[in-house]
């Protein structure tokens, strides 16, 4: 399988946060559109099969990510 470089998962993952964020506040249809690319993209470049587990995956391979990360964890 192909890996995803890091700075691209960095960027895919604050695009996606982002705009859950502005989708909390006004959920237009052109902000839903564009989550569901980016989640497209995330599983893709994690060879994932839902968004939960590709954020969860791409965190796990930036720099600086710890085999006892948190990031399993829901807020």
């Amino acid at each position: 399988m192909l890996m995803a470089h890091s700075a691209m998962l960095r960027n895919l993952i604050d695009q996606y946060e982002a705009l859950a964020v502005l989708n909390a506040e006004r959920g237009t249809d052109e902000v839903r559109q564009r989550m569901d690319d980016l989640a497209y993209l995330l599983c893709i470049s994690t060879g994932t099969a839902d968004v939960d587990s590709a954020l969860v995956a791409a965190r796990h391979r930036l720099p600086g990510a710890r085999m006892e990360d948190d990031s399993l964890l829901t807020a």
